[in-house]
């Protein structure tokens, strides 16, 4: 639930220019591939200054059905982008971005990777690596599996970047670098 200085906050801003913010990202992600209600709910939670609201408030923010927001919510839970929690006292669930969402998205496809990357060995195996089907397999998995390797790096050196940024952490601390 948002706190008094929240809502005096979220009163403060122009609805208008959200709504206008979170339509505006929500078609980039769907240009880039997401599903469009999963870009709209991921936008809006986003926007959101607690990154979490119910059902009702999604479909109220967003002009949506409920069953709008099922459907987008089941998406983003798939992708490790949004979690479910129960509003204290209620029966109701909340949805929430995840704590760092970017670097937890990025985190869950290294494993998707590797599991694309170990069936596509073996499908090279399969076809036959000298075959072009097989080869264009064993290219693939041998860029998957750079890809994870530059990965690993790339989210470390994120998180000792982001502690020289000053940016706030999940609890409202700030990061500081050691």
């Amino acid at each position: 639930m948002a706190s008094g200085i929240q809502q005096n906050t979220r009163d403060e801003r122009d609805a208008e220019a959200v709504s206008r913010f979170v339509e505006r990202f929500a078609s980039e992600m769907t240009e880039a591939g997401m599903q469009r209600m999963a870009s709209r709910v991921f936008a809006a939670l986003l926007a959101d200054d607690d990154g979490s609201m119910t059902s009702a408030e999604l479909a109220m923010a967003l002009q949506i059905s409920p069953a709008a927001v099922s459907g987008a919510i089941n998406y983003l839970s798939q992708v490790s982008m949004v979690g479910r929690e129960r509003d204290p006292g209620s029966r109701r669930d909340r949805y929430r971005l995840h704590d760092e969402v970017w670097y937890t998205t990025f985190a869950s496809r290294d494993r998707v990777l590797t599991r694309w990357e170990s069936t596509l060995k073996e499908g090279a195996r399969t076809l036959g690596e000298h075959t072009p089907a097989g080869a264009r397999l064993a290219e693939t998995a041998a860029f998957f599996e750079f890809v994870q390797e530059e990965l690993g790096g790339m989210m470390e050196r994120w998180r000792e970047h982001r502690k020289t940024l000053g940016l706030p952490t999940a609890d409202g601390r700030r990061a500081t670098s050691t």
